[in-house]
Protein backbone atom coordinates (compact mmCIF):
# COMPACT_ATOMS: atom_id res chain seq x y z
CA UNK A 1 0.00 0.00 0.00
CA UNK A 2 2.56 2.67 1.13
CA UNK A 3 3.90 1.53 -2.39
CA UNK A 4 1.46 2.29 -4.55
CA UNK A 5 0.81 5.73 -2.73
CA UNK A 6 4.31 6.95 -3.29
CA UNK A 7 3.74 5.98 -7.04
CA UNK A 8 0.52 8.09 -6.84
CA UNK A 9 1.99 11.24 -5.63
CA UNK A 10 5.65 10.88 -7.65
CA UNK A 11 2.75 10.34 -10.83
CA UNK A 12 0.96 13.52 -9.79
CA UNK A 13 4.17 15.56 -9.33
CA UNK A 14 5.38 14.23 -12.81
CA UNK A 15 2.09 15.82 -14.12
CA UNK A 16 1.94 19.07 -12.44
CA UNK A 17 5.97 19.64 -13.70
CA UNK A 18 4.68 18.88 -16.98
CA UNK A 19 2.10 20.94 -16.67
CA UNK A 20 4.12 23.59 -15.54
CA UNK A 21 2.62 23.98 -12.06
CA UNK A 22 3.86 24.26 -8.91
CA UNK A 23 4.20 20.69 -6.75
CA UNK A 24 1.73 20.56 -3.70
CA UNK A 25 2.99 22.16 -0.83
CA UNK A 26 3.19 20.25 2.65
CA UNK A 27 0.50 20.72 5.05
CA UNK A 28 0.75 22.85 7.84
CA UNK A 29 0.31 21.69 11.17
CA UNK A 30 -2.17 23.69 12.87
CA UNK A 31 -2.85 24.52 16.23
CA UNK A 32 -4.63 26.72 18.63
CA UNK A 33 -2.54 29.36 20.05
CA UNK A 34 -5.40 31.70 21.64
CA UNK A 35 -9.22 31.55 21.68
CA UNK A 36 -12.47 32.96 23.38
CA UNK A 37 -15.13 31.47 23.56
CA UNK A 38 -18.81 33.36 21.26
CA UNK A 39 -21.45 35.12 23.21
CA UNK A 40 -24.35 36.75 22.50
CA UNK A 41 -23.60 40.46 22.97
CA UNK A 42 -25.10 44.07 22.29
CA UNK A 43 -22.43 46.35 21.21
CA UNK A 44 -23.14 47.88 17.53
CA UNK A 45 -20.25 48.79 15.23
CA UNK A 46 -19.95 51.04 12.22
CA UNK A 47 -17.02 52.24 10.20
CA UNK A 48 -14.71 51.54 12.92
CA UNK A 49 -11.52 49.66 13.68
CA UNK A 50 -11.13 47.61 16.06
CA UNK A 51 -7.02 46.61 17.69
CA UNK A 52 -7.55 43.52 20.03
CA UNK A 53 -4.36 42.22 21.89
CA UNK A 54 -4.24 38.55 22.64
CA UNK A 55 -1.57 36.37 24.52
CA UNK A 56 -0.47 33.33 22.08
CA UNK A 57 0.48 30.43 24.15
CA UNK A 58 2.97 28.23 21.93
CA UNK A 59 5.08 30.29 18.76
CA UNK A 60 4.81 29.41 15.25
CA UNK A 61 5.97 30.22 11.14
CA UNK A 62 2.49 31.42 10.17
CA UNK A 63 -0.50 32.59 11.65
CA UNK A 64 -4.07 32.84 10.85
CA UNK A 65 -7.55 33.97 12.67
CA UNK A 66 -11.05 32.77 13.08
CA UNK A 67 -13.65 35.81 13.09
CA UNK A 68 -17.33 34.46 14.40
CA UNK A 69 -20.98 36.13 13.75
CA UNK A 70 -21.79 32.95 15.91
CA UNK A 71 -24.79 35.27 17.79
CA UNK A 72 -24.95 38.04 15.03
CA UNK A 73 -28.36 39.26 13.58
CA UNK A 74 -27.26 40.19 10.15
CA UNK A 75 -24.04 39.27 7.83
CA UNK A 76 -21.09 41.29 8.71
CA UNK A 77 -18.43 42.38 6.23
CA UNK A 78 -15.02 42.54 7.93
CA UNK A 79 -11.97 44.22 6.39
CA UNK A 80 -8.38 44.84 6.16
CA UNK A 81 -7.59 42.30 8.95
CA UNK A 82 -3.60 43.02 10.01
CA UNK A 83 -2.10 40.81 12.60
CA UNK A 84 1.16 41.58 14.43
CA UNK A 85 3.84 42.07 17.38
CA UNK A 86 2.29 44.47 19.81
CA UNK A 87 4.80 46.90 21.15
CA UNK A 88 2.90 48.51 23.80
CA UNK A 89 -0.73 49.97 24.49
CA UNK A 90 -2.45 50.33 20.93
CA UNK A 91 0.87 50.08 19.05
CA UNK A 92 2.27 47.47 17.15
CA UNK A 93 5.84 46.85 15.23
CA UNK A 94 5.44 47.61 11.79
CA UNK A 95 7.77 45.01 10.87
CA UNK A 96 5.69 42.36 11.84
CA UNK A 97 2.94 43.50 10.77
CA UNK A 98 1.07 41.25 7.89
CA UNK A 99 -2.56 41.74 6.27
CA UNK A 100 -4.86 38.70 6.51
CA UNK A 101 -7.08 37.61 3.48
CA UNK A 102 -10.17 35.12 3.61
CA UNK A 103 -9.92 33.01 0.01
CA UNK A 104 -7.19 35.60 -1.50
CA UNK A 105 -9.44 38.47 -0.60
CA UNK A 106 -9.27 41.64 1.81
CA UNK A 107 -12.33 41.19 3.36
CA UNK A 108 -14.85 38.87 4.08
CA UNK A 109 -18.76 39.16 4.50
CA UNK A 110 -19.48 36.54 6.99
CA UNK A 111 -23.66 35.17 7.67
CA UNK A 112 -25.90 35.05 10.70
CA UNK A 113 -24.15 32.18 12.57
CA UNK A 114 -20.92 31.76 10.56
CA UNK A 115 -17.11 31.24 11.12
CA UNK A 116 -14.62 32.79 8.80
CA UNK A 117 -10.87 31.63 8.84
CA UNK A 118 -8.14 33.64 7.11
CA UNK A 119 -5.17 32.44 4.93
CA UNK A 120 -1.88 31.78 6.18
CA UNK A 121 0.26 34.65 6.72
CA UNK A 122 4.01 33.58 7.11
CA UNK A 123 5.24 35.28 9.69
CA UNK A 124 7.15 34.38 13.09
CA UNK A 125 4.95 34.08 15.87
CA UNK A 126 6.59 33.84 19.77
CA UNK A 127 5.18 32.25 22.50
CA UNK A 128 3.82 33.74 25.21
CA UNK A 129 3.59 37.49 23.15
CA UNK A 130 1.28 39.70 22.71
CA UNK A 131 -0.06 39.78 19.35
CA UNK A 132 -2.36 42.57 18.11
CA UNK A 133 -5.38 41.64 15.32
CA UNK A 134 -6.69 44.55 14.08
CA UNK A 135 -9.68 45.25 11.59
CA UNK A 136 -12.12 47.52 10.05
CA UNK A 137 -15.87 47.03 10.81
CA UNK A 138 -16.82 49.02 7.34
CA UNK A 139 -20.55 49.02 7.67
CA UNK A 140 -23.41 48.56 10.68
CA UNK A 141 -23.13 45.15 12.16
CA UNK A 142 -26.22 44.76 14.62
CA UNK A 143 -25.27 43.33 18.04
CA UNK A 144 -21.84 42.09 17.93
CA UNK A 145 -21.03 38.42 18.99
CA UNK A 146 -18.33 38.92 21.76
CA UNK A 147 -16.82 37.58 24.12
CA UNK A 148 -16.91 39.34 28.11
CA UNK A 149 -14.10 39.32 30.63
CA UNK A 150 -11.21 39.06 28.68
CA UNK A 151 -9.17 41.14 31.73
CA UNK A 152 -7.11 42.33 28.62
CA UNK A 153 -7.53 45.89 27.15
CA UNK A 154 -8.15 46.43 23.69
CA UNK A 155 -8.90 49.20 21.20
CA UNK A 156 -11.60 51.02 19.21
CA UNK A 157 -10.89 53.64 16.33
CA UNK A 158 -12.43 55.65 13.73
CA UNK A 159 -12.50 55.14 10.15
CA UNK A 160 -10.25 52.10 8.75
CA UNK A 161 -6.69 52.67 10.52
CA UNK A 162 -5.84 48.41 10.53
CA UNK A 163 -2.86 49.18 8.75
CA UNK A 164 -1.44 51.82 11.16
CA UNK A 165 1.69 51.10 13.04
CA UNK A 166 -0.21 53.44 15.61
CA UNK A 167 -3.80 54.61 16.07
CA UNK A 168 -5.92 57.15 18.20
CA UNK A 169 -8.35 55.16 20.20
CA UNK A 170 -11.40 56.80 20.65
CA UNK A 171 -12.35 54.31 22.96
CA UNK A 172 -10.88 50.87 25.42
CA UNK A 173 -12.54 47.22 26.05
CA UNK A 174 -12.08 44.79 28.35
CA UNK A 175 -13.85 42.86 25.88
CA UNK A 176 -13.29 40.51 22.65
CA UNK A 177 -15.58 41.08 19.64
CA UNK A 178 -16.00 38.58 16.59
CA UNK A 179 -12.39 37.37 16.73
CA UNK A 180 -12.53 34.04 18.10
CA UNK A 181 -9.36 32.31 17.78
CA UNK A 182 -5.68 32.49 16.23
CA UNK A 183 -4.11 29.56 14.96
CA UNK A 184 -0.39 29.18 14.24
CA UNK A 185 1.80 26.40 12.49
CA UNK A 186 4.12 24.94 14.26
CA UNK A 187 5.31 21.35 13.08
CA UNK A 188 7.07 20.57 16.24
CA UNK A 189 3.61 21.22 18.06
CA UNK A 190 2.17 18.03 19.65
CA UNK A 191 -1.40 19.36 20.67
CA UNK A 192 -3.79 21.56 22.02
CA UNK A 193 -5.49 21.86 25.10
CA UNK A 194 -8.78 23.50 25.48
CA UNK A 195 -9.80 24.78 29.23
CA UNK A 196 -13.38 24.37 29.65
CA UNK A 197 -14.99 26.05 32.24
CA UNK A 198 -16.71 29.60 33.93
CA UNK A 199 -15.41 32.53 35.59
CA UNK A 200 -12.41 30.30 37.32
CA UNK A 201 -11.13 29.36 33.70
CA UNK A 202 -11.88 32.38 32.39
CA UNK A 203 -9.86 34.26 35.24
CA UNK A 204 -11.82 36.81 37.36
CA UNK A 205 -9.81 38.19 39.58
CA UNK A 206 -6.56 37.58 38.38
CA UNK A 207 -4.52 40.46 37.55
CA UNK A 208 -5.63 42.61 34.30
CA UNK A 209 -3.63 42.86 31.32
CA UNK A 210 -1.07 40.54 33.08
CA UNK A 211 -2.15 36.90 31.96
CA UNK A 212 -2.18 35.63 35.28
CA UNK A 213 -5.29 32.98 34.35
CA UNK A 214 -4.59 29.37 35.02
CA UNK A 215 -4.79 28.44 31.39
CA UNK A 216 -2.06 31.11 30.88
CA UNK A 217 0.51 29.99 33.84
CA UNK A 218 -0.26 26.11 32.26
CA UNK A 219 0.86 27.16 28.97
CA UNK A 220 3.91 29.09 30.68
CA UNK A 221 5.00 25.64 32.10
CA UNK A 222 4.86 24.00 28.98
CA UNK A 223 6.89 26.02 27.32
CA UNK A 224 9.48 26.19 30.02
CA UNK A 225 9.63 22.39 30.25
CA UNK A 226 10.55 22.11 26.47
CA UNK A 227 7.05 20.80 25.40
CA UNK A 228 5.23 22.77 22.09
CA UNK A 229 1.73 22.52 23.31
CA UNK A 230 -1.31 24.68 22.49
CA UNK A 231 -3.54 26.54 25.05
CA UNK A 232 -6.62 28.14 24.43
CA UNK A 233 -9.17 29.41 27.00
CA UNK A 234 -13.00 28.66 26.36
CA UNK A 235 -14.54 29.98 29.97
CA UNK A 236 -17.42 32.06 30.01
CA UNK A 237 -18.47 33.91 33.44
CA UNK A 238 -21.56 32.46 34.55
CA UNK A 239 -21.20 29.53 32.83
CA UNK A 240 -23.29 26.54 33.59
CA UNK A 241 -23.00 22.69 32.66
CA UNK A 242 -26.33 22.03 32.29
CA UNK A 243 -28.17 25.10 31.96
CA UNK A 244 -28.14 28.08 29.14
CA UNK A 245 -27.82 31.23 30.84
CA UNK A 246 -24.54 33.02 30.84
CA UNK A 247 -23.46 31.75 27.18
CA UNK A 248 -24.58 28.35 26.35
CA UNK A 249 -24.64 25.62 28.31
CA UNK A 250 -21.12 23.59 28.46
CA UNK A 251 -23.35 20.72 26.95
CA UNK A 252 -24.70 23.22 24.07
CA UNK A 253 -21.49 24.72 22.95
CA UNK A 254 -19.13 21.52 23.25
CA UNK A 255 -19.11 20.61 19.50
CA UNK A 256 -18.30 24.83 18.74
CA UNK A 257 -15.90 25.49 21.64
CA UNK A 258 -14.02 22.18 22.32
CA UNK A 259 -14.41 19.76 19.30
CA UNK A 260 -14.11 22.02 16.85
CA UNK A 261 -11.17 23.43 18.15
CA UNK A 262 -8.08 23.50 16.01
CA UNK A 263 -5.45 21.04 17.06
CA UNK A 264 -7.36 20.02 20.18
CA UNK A 265 -5.82 16.60 22.06
CA UNK A 266 -6.69 17.27 25.43
CA UNK A 267 -10.01 19.07 27.24
CA UNK A 268 -10.03 20.10 30.84
CA UNK A 269 -13.24 20.03 32.18
CA UNK A 270 -13.43 22.95 35.12
CA UNK A 271 -15.33 24.79 37.20
CA UNK A 272 -18.91 24.95 35.04
CA UNK A 273 -20.63 22.46 37.64
CA UNK A 274 -19.84 25.68 40.50
CA UNK A 275 -22.48 27.94 38.82
CA UNK A 276 -24.89 25.02 38.23
CA UNK A 277 -25.19 24.43 41.96
CA UNK A 278 -24.82 27.88 43.23
CA UNK A 279 -27.70 29.41 40.63
CA UNK A 280 -30.18 27.09 40.30
CA UNK A 281 -33.23 26.39 42.99
CA UNK A 282 -33.58 23.10 43.43
CA UNK A 283 -29.90 22.49 43.67
CA UNK A 284 -29.07 20.18 40.76
CA UNK A 285 -28.12 16.70 42.43
CA UNK A 286 -24.33 15.25 42.27
CA UNK A 287 -25.94 12.72 39.52
CA UNK A 288 -27.53 15.37 37.37
CA UNK A 289 -23.56 16.96 37.26
CA UNK A 290 -22.22 13.47 36.95
CA UNK A 291 -24.45 12.49 33.90
CA UNK A 292 -24.28 16.42 32.37
CA UNK A 293 -20.11 15.47 32.26
CA UNK A 294 -20.70 11.33 31.09
CA UNK A 295 -22.22 13.17 28.17
CA UNK A 296 -19.09 15.60 27.40
CA UNK A 297 -16.63 12.64 28.34
CA UNK A 298 -18.64 10.78 25.75
CA UNK A 299 -18.50 13.02 22.85
CA UNK A 300 -14.45 13.94 23.21
CA UNK A 301 -13.72 10.32 23.38
CA UNK A 302 -15.72 9.71 20.25
CA UNK A 303 -13.81 12.40 18.33
CA UNK A 304 -10.19 10.89 20.14
CA UNK A 305 -10.07 13.75 22.87
CA UNK A 306 -8.44 13.07 26.16
CA UNK A 307 -10.69 14.47 28.89
CA UNK A 308 -9.21 15.98 32.14
CA UNK A 309 -11.31 16.45 34.74
CA UNK A 310 -11.16 18.81 37.29
CA UNK A 311 -12.46 18.44 41.02
CA UNK A 312 -14.30 22.02 41.64
CA UNK A 313 -12.94 24.49 44.34
CA UNK A 314 -14.07 25.89 47.45
CA UNK A 315 -16.83 28.58 47.67
CA UNK A 316 -18.34 28.77 51.11
CA UNK A 317 -18.68 31.99 52.12
CA UNK A 318 -19.32 33.23 48.42
CA UNK A 319 -23.08 34.84 48.25
CA UNK A 320 -24.99 31.77 46.55
CA UNK A 321 -23.44 29.35 48.56
CA UNK A 322 -25.89 26.90 50.12
CA UNK A 323 -24.94 23.46 52.48
CA UNK A 324 -26.77 21.58 50.02
CA UNK A 325 -24.78 23.01 47.00
CA UNK A 326 -21.64 21.67 49.35
CA UNK A 327 -23.04 18.65 49.31
CA UNK A 328 -23.52 18.42 45.79
CA UNK A 329 -19.62 19.63 44.76
CA UNK A 330 -18.42 16.66 47.62
CA UNK A 331 -20.38 14.34 45.90
CA UNK A 332 -19.40 15.44 42.27
CA UNK A 333 -15.88 15.62 43.61
CA UNK A 334 -15.88 12.12 44.97
CA UNK A 335 -17.28 10.93 41.57
CA UNK A 336 -14.17 12.75 39.29
CA UNK A 337 -11.51 11.16 41.74
CA UNK A 338 -13.39 7.37 41.83
CA UNK A 339 -12.52 4.48 39.76
CA UNK A 340 -14.56 4.47 36.58
CA UNK A 341 -15.62 7.57 35.71
CA UNK A 342 -14.32 7.51 32.64
CA UNK A 343 -12.14 10.53 33.24
CA UNK A 344 -8.37 10.22 31.66
CA UNK A 345 -6.56 12.18 33.74
CA UNK A 346 -7.60 13.93 36.97
CA UNK A 347 -6.40 17.89 37.97
CA UNK A 348 -7.52 18.42 41.90
CA UNK A 349 -7.80 22.10 41.80
CA UNK A 350 -9.91 21.69 45.57
CA UNK A 351 -6.92 20.30 46.66
CA UNK A 352 -4.41 23.09 45.58
CA UNK A 353 -6.68 25.59 46.96
CA UNK A 354 -8.92 24.79 49.76
CA UNK A 355 -7.93 25.49 53.15
CA UNK A 356 -6.84 22.24 55.31
CA UNK A 357 -7.78 24.09 58.51
CA UNK A 358 -11.25 24.24 56.57
CA UNK A 359 -11.66 22.43 53.29
CA UNK A 360 -14.91 23.95 52.34
CA UNK A 361 -13.12 27.25 52.32
CA UNK A 362 -10.18 28.26 50.13
CA UNK A 363 -6.66 28.86 51.88
CA UNK A 364 -6.81 32.52 52.95
CA UNK A 365 -3.38 33.17 50.83
CA UNK A 366 -5.46 32.36 47.34
CA UNK A 367 -8.67 34.55 48.23
CA UNK A 368 -9.35 38.24 46.74
CA UNK A 369 -12.14 38.30 49.11
CA UNK A 370 -14.91 37.60 47.14
CA UNK A 371 -14.99 33.02 48.43
CA UNK A 372 -14.98 31.79 44.64
CA UNK A 373 -12.37 32.56 42.42
CA UNK A 374 -8.78 32.28 43.44
CA UNK A 375 -6.36 35.08 43.12
CA UNK A 376 -3.19 34.79 41.17
CA UNK A 377 -0.95 32.70 43.80
CA UNK A 378 -4.28 31.00 44.05
CA UNK A 379 -4.21 30.57 39.75
CA UNK A 380 -0.36 29.99 40.08
CA UNK A 381 -1.20 26.47 42.42
CA UNK A 382 -3.75 25.38 39.87
CA UNK A 383 -1.21 25.61 37.20
CA UNK A 384 1.02 23.46 39.37
CA UNK A 385 -1.75 21.44 40.18
CA UNK A 386 -1.02 19.57 36.71
CA UNK A 387 1.64 16.65 35.71
CA UNK A 388 2.96 18.02 32.48
CA UNK A 389 3.95 14.17 31.44
CA UNK A 390 0.02 14.43 30.66
CA UNK A 391 0.79 16.47 27.73
CA UNK A 392 3.72 13.98 26.13
CA UNK A 393 7.42 13.96 26.88
CA UNK A 394 9.60 16.54 26.52
CA UNK A 395 11.33 17.09 22.34
CA UNK A 396 13.78 14.73 23.39
CA UNK A 397 17.02 16.35 23.97
CA UNK A 398 18.11 19.19 27.00
CA UNK A 399 17.05 22.20 26.16
CA UNK A 400 18.72 25.46 27.40
CA UNK A 401 18.15 28.60 28.79
CA UNK A 402 19.92 31.69 28.89
CA UNK A 403 20.39 33.96 32.19
CA UNK A 404 22.32 37.36 31.81
CA UNK A 405 25.03 38.71 33.87
CA UNK A 406 23.93 42.02 33.16
CA UNK A 407 20.77 41.92 35.20
CA UNK A 408 20.32 38.28 35.87
CA UNK A 409 17.33 37.66 34.12
CA UNK A 410 16.47 34.63 31.57
CA UNK A 411 16.38 35.26 27.91
CA UNK A 412 13.00 35.28 25.99
CA UNK A 413 12.86 35.58 22.26
CA UNK A 414 9.73 37.10 22.06
CA UNK A 415 10.78 36.80 18.70
CA UNK A 416 13.42 39.34 19.51
CA UNK A 417 15.96 38.27 22.23
CA UNK A 418 15.78 40.31 25.75
CA UNK A 419 16.73 39.48 29.01
CA UNK A 420 13.35 40.41 31.09
CA UNK A 421 13.20 37.08 33.02
CA UNK A 422 10.40 35.40 30.90
CA UNK A 423 12.19 32.50 30.04
CA UNK A 424 12.47 30.72 26.63
CA UNK A 425 13.74 26.96 25.91
CA UNK A 426 16.71 26.96 23.37
CA UNK A 427 18.06 23.53 21.36
CA UNK A 428 21.33 24.00 21.41
CA UNK A 429 22.65 22.69 18.03
CA UNK A 430 26.03 21.61 17.72
CA UNK A 431 27.54 22.68 14.15
CA UNK A 432 31.17 21.73 15.19
CA UNK A 433 34.35 23.90 15.78
CA UNK A 434 32.89 25.04 18.78
CA UNK A 435 29.86 26.84 16.90
CA UNK A 436 26.02 26.24 18.20
CA UNK A 437 23.06 27.53 16.63
CA UNK A 438 19.92 28.46 19.37
CA UNK A 439 16.58 27.36 17.49
CA UNK A 440 13.77 28.66 19.80
CA UNK A 441 11.06 26.03 21.43
CA UNK A 442 8.67 28.60 21.37
CA UNK A 443 8.41 29.32 17.56
CA UNK A 444 10.52 26.46 16.01
CA UNK A 445 12.60 28.87 14.57
CA UNK A 446 16.23 29.77 15.07
CA UNK A 447 18.10 32.71 16.39
CA UNK A 448 19.69 34.89 13.79
CA UNK A 449 22.10 37.88 13.94
CA UNK A 450 19.62 40.38 11.62
CA UNK A 451 21.17 42.65 9.15
CA UNK A 452 24.88 41.01 9.83
CA UNK A 453 24.15 41.68 12.90
CA UNK A 454 23.43 45.29 12.84
CA UNK A 455 20.01 44.84 14.21
CA UNK A 456 19.28 43.01 17.48
CA UNK A 457 18.86 39.06 17.77
CA UNK A 458 15.74 37.18 16.67
CA UNK A 459 14.40 34.27 16.40
CA UNK A 460 12.87 34.13 12.95
CA UNK A 461 15.00 31.58 10.73
CA UNK A 462 13.90 28.34 9.23
CA UNK A 463 17.77 27.03 8.47
CA UNK A 464 21.02 27.96 9.86
CA UNK A 465 23.69 30.37 7.54
CA UNK A 466 26.01 32.31 9.23
CA UNK A 467 23.73 34.49 10.81
CA UNK A 468 22.21 31.88 12.61
CA UNK A 469 26.03 31.09 13.84
CA UNK A 470 27.41 31.67 16.88
CA UNK A 471 31.00 30.51 18.69
CA UNK A 472 30.89 29.52 22.67
CA UNK A 473 33.67 31.29 24.16
CA UNK A 474 33.40 29.42 27.66
CA UNK A 475 34.50 32.13 30.08
CA UNK A 476 37.18 31.57 33.38
CA UNK A 477 33.74 32.44 35.76
CA UNK A 478 31.92 29.52 34.22
CA UNK A 479 29.60 31.56 32.13
CA UNK A 480 29.65 31.47 27.91
CA UNK A 481 29.93 34.31 25.53
CA UNK A 482 28.43 34.01 21.71
CA UNK A 483 30.29 35.76 19.35
CA UNK A 484 28.68 36.14 15.81
CA UNK A 485 30.03 34.89 13.11
CA UNK A 486 27.66 37.17 10.85
CA UNK A 487 30.29 39.95 11.81
CA UNK A 488 32.54 38.99 14.72
CA UNK A 489 31.43 40.22 17.29
CA UNK A 490 29.85 39.45 20.70
CA UNK A 491 26.05 39.25 21.80
CA UNK A 492 25.51 41.65 24.47
CA UNK A 493 22.47 42.19 26.74
CA UNK A 494 22.28 46.35 25.71
CA UNK A 495 21.61 48.83 27.98
CA UNK A 496 22.51 46.13 31.14
CA UNK A 497 19.23 43.98 29.95
CA UNK A 498 16.98 46.57 29.27
CA UNK A 499 17.62 46.69 25.78
CA UNK A 500 17.46 43.62 23.07
CA UNK A 501 20.25 41.24 22.91
CA UNK A 502 22.78 42.55 19.62
CA UNK A 503 26.69 41.33 18.45
CA UNK A 504 28.02 45.05 18.63
CA UNK A 505 30.76 44.31 21.01
CA UNK A 506 34.07 43.71 20.89
CA UNK A 507 35.38 42.60 24.61
CA UNK A 508 33.78 40.55 27.26
CA UNK A 509 32.28 42.17 30.20
CA UNK A 510 29.22 41.41 32.29
CA UNK A 511 26.70 42.37 29.58
CA UNK A 512 28.62 39.75 27.47
CA UNK A 513 28.15 36.84 29.67
CA UNK A 514 25.37 34.61 30.34
CA UNK A 515 25.12 31.87 32.29
CA UNK A 516 23.84 28.27 30.28
CA UNK A 517 20.80 27.15 32.51
CA UNK A 518 20.04 23.31 31.48
CA UNK A 519 15.88 22.45 31.35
Amino acid sequence: MQRLIRALVAALVAVLVAANLPAPASAATWLGTWAASPQSGSREFDNQTLRQIVRTSIGGSAVRVQLSNAFGTRAITVSNVHVARRTTGSSIDPATDRTLTFGGQQSVTIPIGGLAVSDAASVPVAASSDLAVSFHLPSATGPATYHQTALQTSYIASGNVAGNAAITPTGETGDTFILSGVDVDNAAGTGTIVALGASIVDGVASSHNANRRWPNLLSNRLNASGRTVGVVNQGISGNQLLRDGAGQSAINRFERDVLNQTGVKWVVFADNPINDVGSNRPVPTAQQLITGARNLIDRAHARGIQFICATLTPFQGANYWTQEGENSRAAYNAWVRGAGSGCDRVVDFDAATRDPANPARFLPAYDPGDHLHPNDAGFQAMANAFDLAWFGATSGTPGVQLRSRANNQLVNAGPTLVANGDATTFDRVDLGNGNIALRSRANNMYVAAEAAGAQPLIANRTAVGPWETFQVINNPNGTISLRAQANGNLVCADGGGAQPLIANRTAIGPWEQFDVVNV
